[in-house]
């Protein structure tokens, strides 16, 4: 039957996410920090809100865009946390953050045109890009820089094809953020090239000592940038399926009609549910982002006394320390950790090529799992004696 399918779909490369995920899965007694995935149940009032929503009988379509409700909620939740001001017209509720990562590469390009594809990040961008028949070119940022895309990267890899960058900070699968003096050295850049910016800030409310800065609140950005975000990690709500995109009005419009075909509108419960969350849930956040942060601390002072490098993150839940020095690739190394002691993590290349060398480690997990996790990598350590 191979001749009857796409060569384009058949020639994506499979997540390397879930393949280390559906292996780990299948071995007894494996510990996994390799899923991106708050290890919280979605807080009880979140939860309560969808149960009076299906006793209430609340289960019909919603408009395309989505409830008005949620996108005028967003509307507040966007200017209290970014300053940036939205009309409800000009955000559309998707099916989770990838929905609408997947409909803002359609609703902008034509054959041919490239985007610029901010790396290692996450394993998405690459194939959205291709599958709407633009061309992705990757960006590799460095280790010595944080992680962080300066203006002299960006300027190397436009060309008069480019028709847009994506980025995605704080990071997935480095924990880098991007500070306010950062972004506003690409602007000039961005606007001297005509660019559209798609900006996927899902990790937005996970940043550690200091405040997300979303390049659509910089002069000049606001109209040129899809912001996509959601409520999978903000909320602990992933399997609910719900995220947005905000942007130019004329842009969500073309996203809403794409979606309209593909999807018709977002679960109905979810949005109710997320009015909730977004109206009602910043202690949540707090206190999950307070617990990831003690997480976070112990993970990068363990891997420090381990003697694996690692710069550290202020964003996100994932650590991306270097393992260059064991001898190994990314996967042989993530391999070898599995079968040898079942601690299941990503390997960096799964991010991209620049990702080679590293592996990704997620602390989404409790103190005792990721305390587990230590004791078993302590023991590759030391087998290994690099």
């Amino acid at each position: 039957m191979k001749e009857y399918l796409s060569k384009k779909a058949m020639g994506l490369k499979p997540s390397g996410i879930r393949k280390f995920f559906d292996v780990a899965n299948q071995i007894p007694g494996v510990i996994s920090l390799g899923v991106g995935e708050p290890d919280f149940d979605t807080p009880w009032h979140i939860r309560e809100e969808a149960i009076h929503t299906f006793q209430a009988g609340k289960t019909f379509y919603t408009a395309n865009a989505g409830l008005s409700g949620l996108r005028e909620a967003i509307c507040g939740y966007t200017q209290r946390k970014t300053g940036v001001s939205y009309a409800s017209d000009e955000i559309l509720i998707t099916v989770g953050g990838s929905e609408a990562i997947d409909l803002a590469m359609r609703a902008i390009l034509n054959p041919g045109d490239e985007v610029i594809c901010v790396e290692p990040c996450f394993v998405s961008y690459a194939p959205c890009i291709t599958l709407a028949d633009g061309i992705p070119v990757t960006l590799s940022l460095k280790e010595e820089n944080r992680f962080r895309l300066t203006p002299e990267e960006l300027e190397s890899v436009i060309t008069p094809k480019t028709k847009a960058v994506i980025i995605s900070f704080p990071n997935n699968p480095t924990g880098a953020i991007m500070e306010k003096e950062d972004l506003e050295k690409l602007v000039p850049i961005i606007l001297k090239h005509d660019l559209l910016v798609i900006s996927d800030e899902i990790y937005a409310e996970l940043t550690y000592g200091r405040q997300h800065v979303s390049i659509s609140s910089l002069p000049g950005m606001r109209d040129r940038t899809i912001v996509i975000n959601g409520f999978s990690k903000s909320y602990a709500m992933t399997g609910w399926r719900l995220g947005y995109a905000m942007g130019n009005r004329d842009i969500i419009k073309l996203m809403t009609k794409i979606h309209q075909f593909a999807i018709m509108c977002a679960p109905t419960v979810s949005q109710y549910a997320a009015i909730e969350a977004i109206t009602n849930g910043d202690k949540d956040v707090v206190d999950m982002r307070e617990s990831y942060n003690q997480r976070r601390n112990y993970l990068y002072h363990e891997l420090e006394r381990l003697g694996i490098p690692c710069f550290e993150p202020q964003g996100a839940f994932y650590m991306f320390p270097n393992i260059r020095s064991f001898g190994m690739t990314s996967e042989e190394f993530a391999t070898a950790l599995l079968n040898e002691e079942k601690l299941a993590v990503v390997p960096g290349d799964a991010f991209g090529a620049s990702g080679e060398g590293h592996i990704r480690i997620s602390y989404a997990y409790s103190i005792k799992e990721l305390k587990e996790a230590i004791r078993r990598l302590s023991h590759f350590v030391e087998r290994h004696n690099f």
